[in-house]
């Protein structure tokens, strides 16, 4: 099928994954091009990838090209949605609120980002945020067009320095380039990391609401692109991020200016030093409190590469030396033969559902080994998909159990009567770091630099096989871990204000690997660009013990054995 805008032998082509063909004059924007077939693809369209490469819906096409519509339920379609949609409150606020400062602190689990305000007073009442966002969708209404333009490095530093933004001032002063993209909203210019939609007309779907003395900027989950789901309640998570962001400023590394000016100035090891010494005491307060509950299950749970290993390895040391010794209950032993194993949503296993374990058989085993029984425990056979006898075992007077694995902090994992005699740890890398007041550091962005690097090594995967097969971890982990975070004790953030520092110099190359013609290049370059703005910091200052050596290598944790004595 053709679809032809204009009748001109000027026309140049654009093929649709589907086979369609669109045909207008040379240097019509891509955006014009997908208009006519904007209904058809299920959300709303916001960038194209043409010849595997990203751009804005404003960009002129001049040849013949293949061409992807990037929406908003995709990875891609759902950033650019929200960086826009953040401008577009940056300015409403700037125009309400002049003298305020606004920073988009972190993210919340249902679907928005924490926002808090600086130099106001108090915190927003509800009138003025109600004012907020009624000035928002006006300016939605108006449709007014986002401009994009190259300013010269030093032009930019001046520009922010006349707002006041030193954070903005400290990060593009390491800058390598020698100009800087800018958007801008009517007479607001900013840096926005990645690319817009065309004009506010796009950002209809989207909601403000009071919490815990700032506020939320709501917005679509992908996979309800136009609807607002109702805001969960997240005490536990923002209180964790808010602990690490105060430690942060204590530090003042609360940016990644701050933190490169850190590195320059020789204060790495400090760092480094400082950063540890923070996890090591939270380790430690976390055995502190499992020892006067006296616990005799202990549960540690969370989303990849967030360090779960090492913490389990840290923690079982700190209760070591408080005369506990726990057994490592190894959760995968637990599967169900494969032929058994419930199918997900493409007809193949899906080994993550909580029902691709035998609870039963584990509900029993818990009982009778804290009973002081001998219990013989399963071990699994991964290359032949089946369940087989494994060791024989009885636990000491009082020893506790520790369970690590993905179903952690669900309550369905372990039965009713040992609930009130469960630790619950929560592990996910909850960064605070970000690059300047607007524009944040995903927590999910750390957590897959991680892992390109840790699989490259211990693997042999390329960047682009990992970052592959991501998408399908991330619908893992959110359909059965962040539902059920709040449900523990405690949360332990594994982030480290120094790691994209140290992560950059071996994950760069692998990214670079990644060829132009495979679909991962996209996402390859997106992180590279990221990486970019921090300085390296040397492998060689971080300890053997730290969660970074997980990801890096040379961890002195690596052969210890949790003691079954």
């Amino acid at each position: 099928m053709s679809i032809k805008f204009i009748e001109s032998n000027k026309n140049v082509e654009l093929h649709l994954p589907d086979g369609r063909v669109l045909s207008a004059a040379r240097g019509t924007q891509v955006g014009e091009f997908l208009r006519m077939v904007k209904d058809d693809f299920g959300a709303p369209i916001v960038a194209a990838i043409i010849n595997n490469e990203i751009h804005e819906l404003t960009y002129p096409v001049e040849i013949e090209a293949h061409c992807t519509p990037v929406t908003m339920d995709s990875a891609d379609g759902a950033r650019i949605y929200r960086r826009s949609l953040i401008f577009l409150l940056e300015l409403a606020f700037s125009e309400l609120f002049p003298n305020a400062k606004l920073t988009i602190d972190h993210s919340v689990s249902s679907g928005g980002y924490y926002c808090q305000v600086t130099e106001h007073g108090d915190a927003l009442t509800q009138i003025e945020l109600d004012s907020l966002k009624g000035h928002m969708l006006k300016l939605v209404d108006e449709d007014h067009l986002f401009g994009r333009k190259q300013v010269p490095i030093q032009e930019s530093i001046q520009y922010f320095q006349k707002l006041g933004y030193e954070d903005k001032v400290r990060l593009f002063s390491h800058r390598q380039k020698d100009y800087l993209t800018l958007y801008s909203l009517g007479e607001r210019m900013d840096y926005l990391h990645g690319y817009m939609v065309p004009s506010t007309g796009y950002l209809r779907w989207f909601d403000l609401n009071l919490i815990n003395g700032g506020f939320t900027l709501q917005f679509p989950r992908r996979h309800a692109p136009t609807h607002l789901e109702p805001m969960g309640d997240y005490p536990k998570l923002l209180n964790t991020f808010r602990q690490y962001g105060n430690w942060l400023t204590r530090l003042d590394i609360d940016n990644v200016g701050a933190l490169n000016d850190a590195i320059q100035s020789g204060r790495a090891d400090e760092i480094v030093l400082v950063s540890e010494a923070l996890h090591e005491q939270n380790v430690a307060d976390i055995a502190q409190q499992i020892a006067q509950k006296n616990s005799r299950i202990i549960l540690i749970a969370g989303p990849s590469s967030s360090g779960k290993t090492t913490t389990a390895r840290r923690l079982a040391i700190q209760l070591l030396a408080r005369g506990i010794s726990p057994f490592p209950l190894e959760l995968d032993n637990y599967f169900i033969d494969r032929a058994k194993t419930p199918l997900g949503e493409d007809g193949k296993p899906d080994f993550e559902r909580l029902e691709a374990l035998d609870i039963t058989r584990l509900a029993l085993d818990i009982e009778k080994l804290l009973s002081g029984e001998k219990v013989q425990l399963p071990r699994y056979n991964f290359k032949a998909g089946m369940s087989e006898v494994g060791d024989s075992i009885q636990l000491k007077d009082g020893q506790p159990l520790i369970l690590e694995g993905i179903h952690g902090m669900n309550p369905r994992l372990i039965s009713e009567r040992w609930t009130g005699a469960a630790f619950r740890i929560y592990v996910s890398a909850l960064t605070q770091l970000n690059l300047d007041r607007h524009n944040r550091v995903s927590t999910t962005d750390t957590r897959l630099i991680r892992r390109i690097v840790r699989d490259a090594r211990e693997r042999g995967y390329s960047a682009a096989q990992t970052i592959g097969i991501w998408e399908s971890v991330r619908r893992g982990e959110k359909r059965h871990i962040f539902p059920f975070q709040e449900n523990a004790d405690v949360m332990f953030n594994s982030a480290l204000v120094y790691e994209l520092a140290v992560l950059k110099p071996l994950a760069e190359p692998l990214l670079r690997q990644v060829q132009h013609r495979v679909p991962e290049y996209i996402e390859a370059r997106r992180l590279l660009a990221f990486l970019d703005w921090f300085l390296p910091l040397d492998a060689s200052l971080i300890p053997g013990n730290s969660i970074m050596r997980e990801f890096l290598g040379g961890s002195s944790l690596k052969e210890f054995k949790i003691w079954r004595g």
